[in-house]
Formats: structure tokens, sequence, C-alpha cells
């Protein structure tokens, strides 16, 4: 009997140890969707940005960075594809100079680099995913115009567009009147991240059948941002506080993803953005 009991306790012994471990830290992740400042014309629309260089603007974006830094992050990551996918390390950010700041009127630069270096961080990562040779497109829109075009659907679409150009033409106005601070806390609310979601949710209507192009795209829009999480997942260590800057197109599903995974918090930008 007595040695049934001491094969008993020492069966016991590693899950009592267990259950005293501590929990790791969780990773605190700040999903930052930004309009693009030095907008190259890339996206589906896009807006006119005033110059972000001038002195009056550059005085909005240190008040940003300061208002991030708040957070104390330990890390930032960008829209850039790394070159090397094994530290996922942004090559770019190195070089980054404040001088930078003024002829550069790049987003990575102005809030991202800035931000960085304001904390002395060294840990600034390329995490995105593109388009590859041989590979079916992250956004194949070419596919869902086709199949309106054929079924008739030109007028449900133009209205569709119309809504985002209506948004974009409120950002440009908006401009004149609100901080770069105010216009981020705008786009970054949980409700209107929700309202540029509906556009892609809009596009599964496009569809019937076995040929469903506006689901297709939704599929493939998932599958960049969850490559673009993973390699999050790769650079990000217990008790981290990530600033992670992207276009806001990608807001909805980054931050589903952060809310999802366990150990990871999501963080409101708005509570650290002056004028949120």
């Amino acid at each position: 009997m007595l040695k049934i009991l001491a094969v008993l306790a020492a069966l016991a012994l590693p899950t009592a140890v267990l259950a005293q471990a501590p929990a790791p830290e969780p990773v605190e992740v700040m999903i930052l969707g930004t309009y693009h400042m030095a907008n190259p014309g890339a996206d589906l629309h896009n807006a006119r940005i005033e110059s972000v260089t001038t002195p009056e603007k550059q005085a909005q974006l240190e008040a940003v960075a300061q208002g991030l830094a708040r957070f104390r992050p330990t890390a930032v990551a960008v829209e850039r594809v790394a070159p090397d996918q094994s530290t996922l390390l942004d090559p770019r950010y190195p070089a980054f100079t404040p001088a930078d700041l003024l002829t550069n009127a790049n987003e990575r630069v102005q809030i991202a680099y800035r931000l960085a270096h304001h904390q002395g961080l060294t840990r600034v990562y390329a995490i995105d995913e593109q388009d590859r040779d041989g590979q079916p497109s992250y956004f194949p829109f070419e596919d869902v115009q086709t199949w309106v075009e054929v079924n008739g659907a030109s007028e449900h679409l133009a209205a569709m567009h119309g809504e985002i150009a209506a948004m974009i033409a409120d950002l440009e106005r908006r401009q004149a009147t609100e901080t770069i601070g105010q216009l981020l806390a705008g786009m970054n609310t949980p409700e209107q991240v929700m309202a540029d979601q509906a556009f892609y949710a809009g596009l599964m209507t496009f569809g019937a059948g076995d040929d469903q192009p506006g689901a297709v795209l939704n599929s493939r829009w998932y599958a960049r941002n969850a490559q673009i999480f993973a390699r999050l997942l790769q650079v990000a260590r217990p008790g981290d506080r990530i600033v992670v800057l992207y276009g806001a197109g990608h807001n909805y599903w980054l931050r589903q993803m952060v809310e999802t995974m366990p150990g990871f918090r999501l963080v409101e930008p708005a509570d650290y953005l002056p004028g949120g």
C-alpha cells in the first residue's frame, strides 16, 4: 500500500509543479491602420494626401509618436517584405536618421521609424506578404469585374465604389481641419474598422453556383493577412508590446487574429493617439 501511495505521489508531483508555474506574459499588440502618406497609387481607391513634411504636419506626427510612446512598445512591425525571412528585420530601418523625416513622406518612416528611433528600438520587423510568381493573386479583383460585366451587376458594384469614394473624399476634406492624430484615431475605431470591412464583405454578393469570384477574393485577402499575422507570431516574445503599422484595409483581419490568438491582447490605438 505504501508503495502505491509513493507512486501516486510521484505522478502527481509534475502536475503540482506545472500548476505553480506562472503563465507567460501576454503579447500586447496595437494594430494601427493608416492611410498612405506618400500614396503610390497602388490601391483600388487612392486619396490625395497633403504633404506631411511641412513644419505643421511634422509637429502633428511628433505628437503621434509621443502618444504612441506611452504604450512603451518593445517592437514595431511594418508593411514591407523582409529579404531575410529567418529574422524578418526591416533592412531599411538601420539607416534611418531624423533627417529622413523631412524628405521621405512614407508612413513607415514618418510613424514607425520615428517611433522606433524615439524609443531606442532595434526590433523593427518587415512582416508583409505579397503576390508571388506562379501563384494566384491575393486580390483578384479583375475576376470580380469580369463576373460583374457578364452578369449585369455593374450598377451594384458602381454603388459600392461610390461609397468608398465618398469616404476618401471625406478624408481628403478632413485633412484641413483635423490633425494627423485625429485622422488616425478616427479610422481605427472598431466602428470604422467594421465599416471598412463592409466593402470586402459586399464583394461576396458577386458570384453564383460554382463561379464565386467575390468569395475567392475574400479568401485570398484573408490568406494574405494570415501570412502577415503568422510572421508577427514568429517575432513576438512573451511580454512584448508591438505596434503594427499597416494600411487600414488590413485592420479588420489583423485585429480579429490578435483577439482570437491565445496569449495575445489587442490594444486600441485611440487610447494613445492625440485626439483619440
